[in-house]
Parts: C-alpha cells; structure tokens; sequence
C-alpha cells in the first residue's frame, strides 16, 4: 500500500511548545484520524507538513515526492480544510472563489457550482455572515471542486452541532468511495471518528505516542472493572490507567488475559477511542 504522507523527524520549536521529531504516514484509501487534547501539537503539525509555518528540521513527502520539487502536482492533489476557514471576511464565496480557484490547475467550476448547492450556499452571501457550520462546509465544498486525492482537515467540526457533524462525516466517507483517496482528519472530538476512521494518530504534548488500525486498537485495549482486593502492586502495572473508589476499581489495559488471571471476578468490557486517549495521554493509576 502505498502512503499519501509520509513525515519524518519533523522538529518545530516554539518558546513553550515544540514538535519532538515527529515521525508517521497516512496511508492511501485510508481515513487517518488525527487525535489528542488541545494544544498537543495536531495544528502545528498540520500546518508544518503544510508549509504554512517554518520548520527547524524534517522530511515530509507527498505519494513519494518532494513538496518543494512537485508544488503545483501536489497542490492540485491535496484539498485542505482548516478550522479557521484562512478566508477573507469582507468578500462574498464568489469572490473568494475567485481568488483560490486560479491556484489550481485542475479547477472545476461546475463541481464547485454543484458542491454550493448540495451544502445549500449562496455564493453571493458574505463569509463574515457564515456561521461556523457554513464556513466548514465551504471550505469543503472548494477542497471538492479541484480533484484532489487527499484531504487534509484540522478541527473541521469543532464547534459544530451533532447533526452538521454527522453531515461532514457522511461526505468523507461519500468521498472515499473512489478508489487513491486518503484523508487525514485532526480532532480532538474523537467520538467522530468511531464511524469513519481507518486508522488512529494519536498525539500528546508534541510527541506521537501511537499509530494504530482503529478496530486492532479497540480489539486490543479493554475496560476492565473488578474488586479493589484483587489488586496487587505487580497488576496495578498491567493497566494504562487505573481508578480505585471503595466500591471497586476500573481500568484500560493491553494486558486482559494476564489480569483476568490475577482478578478472575473482573468484567471486561469493550472500550472507545476515547477511553484510550485518556488512558495514554490524561490517564492516572490512583
């Protein structure tokens, strides 16, 4: 399978943040999710591989090839939808459009006419006067209107109501129906990403701590409840994450043939994603 990213030691240093030789790949006919808290590092890496800010070392190759060396191919290649929509406010999605869609050479101009009427746009109205929904969508519907292959999303439905949500995630999946489309969507809502994430990226305080299939993930880390008697100092280190009150514990753990041995009244339940991120990045053994 061949990878739409690949990105190795990629090093960003701020004065109170840094990117730690951040190394991953999105593969192809895949949708990447791409999840930690705020502030752990998924927006400056997005907008690293990017080339929206400057970087202190690393390489990031798109499909094998150099940004710098293949920029308007790739350009072409790659729709890119940030939470903060980078639009001017003052001018209408018409006028916006025509600013962007001269960057493209594979710009389609009915696509982007069918795309604003399925997300039910008017070009004519101002950007300032979108609400957060709208403005999500339209800078979907002009990421659709070039052709692209990979779709890169940061936080593109934070904010946004269940149902919009919903919306969004159908036209992902609508969009990886063609075969060579890949996606690589930031969130730290990770509940949206039970439905349509192939694979998992997780990161915490500019490091990434895993890259998983989704299902293998789930399949592999379960919640385990049980009696606080059962615990002993040498199982306690079989769980990512442990909560002990006076009326039993629970955790998330790797180890569940070793601790249903040690705790055989234990239940083990299924977990989510969002367990699991707590587990490695915000979990604590009490």
């Amino acid at each position: 399978m061949q990878n739409a990213i690949e990105v190795e030691n990629l090093k960003k240093c701020y004065a109170n943040f840094s990117l730690n030789n951040v190394s991953f790949t999105v593969p192809e006919n895949c949708i990447t999710g791409f999840i930690g808290a705020n502030g752990a590092g998924k927006s400056t890496t997005i907008k690293s591989i990017l080339r929206l800010i400057r970087t202190q070392s690393g390489s990031i190759r798109f499909w094998g090839m150099d940004f710098d060396k293949h920029e308007q191919e790739l350009k072409d290649r790659i729709g890119v939808v940030l939470d903060d929509g980078s639009f001017y406010d003052h001018l209408t999605m018409a006028q916006m459009k025509g600013i962007l869609a001269p960057a493209y050479s594979t710009w389609n101009d009915n696509a982007f006419k069918s795309n604003m009427e399925f997300f039910s746009l008017n070009p004519k109205q101002k950007i300032a006067t979108l609400s957060k929904g709208m403005r999500a969508k339209y800078a979907l519907a002009i990421a659709l209107s070039h052709d692209a292959d990979l779709l890169i999303m940061d936080e593109p439905t934070s904010g946004l109501d269940p149902i919009v949500r919903r919306e969004f995630m159908d036209i992902i999946r609508d969009f990886m129906k063609k075969d060579g489309k890949s996606v690589l969507f930031s969130t730290h809502i990770v509940s949206d990403l039970e439905r349509v994430a192939d694979m998992l990226l997780l990161i915490d305080k500019g490091n990434i701590v895993l890259q998983e299939e989704k299902d293998i993930l789930l399949d592999s880390h379960k919640l385990i409840k049980g009696k606080n008697a059962e615990l002993t100092a040498e199982n306690r280190k079989l769980f990512l994450s442990l909560n002990e009150t006076e009326y039993g514990f629970e955790g998330i753990t790797k180890s569940v043939e070793q601790i249903k041995r040690a705790c055989p009244s234990a239940i083990v339940e299924r977990t989510t994603i969002e367990d699991i991120m707590f587990a490695y990045v915000g979990g604590k053994k009490e």
